[in-house]
């Protein structure tokens, strides 16, 4: 979830996909501003931490970059429980991939936090003339979707500002022993040509 105070937000993201798809390269890109052309496979989960300052806000993502081999699978409820996001994360040029993270949307759907900013992350842009489709997708299912390369950086601080953006704001609650979420709408962002 995400916790709010004087305008800090800290909120908890979790990165689901399948195995190769590019989450430990674009924690990596996103946090450290590196990529590494091998990267080993992610053993469970690994974790990070990055803060994004916003107009209104300043936002202290946890995140947790979660393996993707399916015997690791079982695993990732207790990492994507009481998160305020997800990225799911799939590799353009590779229909397994794809249908992967349908399974993962499905699964978030069922047993996510409602509330959760869920963006599908079609990854390897660098490799577009390769891509499948996951843009119709995405609107589809209520998520927003933006294609992004770790290894050449595209969009990937924009996905995680994106994010950012979208976390529920505190209202003041109406039972003065805690604080409200409050969804704002999200505003149709136009985040890849492919959605045109």
């Amino acid at each position: 979830m995400a916790a709010i105070g004087n305008n800090n937000i800290n909120a908890k993201l979790v990165l689901l996909g399948d195995m190769g798809a590019g989450k430990s390269s674009l924690v990596l890109r996103f946090v450290k501003g590196q990529f590494l052309e091998f990267q080993e496979s992610t053993i469970g989960a690994a974790f990070f931490s990055q803060t994004l300052a916003l107009n209104d806000a300043t936002v202290k993502f946890e995140i947790w970059d979660t393996a993707g081999q399916e015997r690791y699978h079982s695993l990732a409820p207790m990492y994507y429980r009481g998160a305020a996001a997800a990225i799911i994360v799939y590799d353009i040029t590779s229909t397994e991939s794809f249908e992967r993270a349908k399974k993962w949307v499905q699964e978030l759907q069922k047993q996510g936090n409602p509330n959760m900013v869920t963006a599908l992350a079609g990854n390897k842009a660098d490799l577009e003339d390769k891509r499948k489709e996951g843009c119709t997708y995405a609107e589809e299912n209520g998520l927003f979707f933006m294609e992004t390369s770790a290894k050449t950086a595209t969009n990937v601080n924009d996905m995680f500002y994106e994010i950012a953006r979208r976390l529920p704001r505190a209202l003041p609650a109406q039972n003065p022993t805690g604080m409200v979420l409050a969804d704002k709408p999200p505003e149709r962002l136009q985040t890849s040509s492919c959605c045109a």
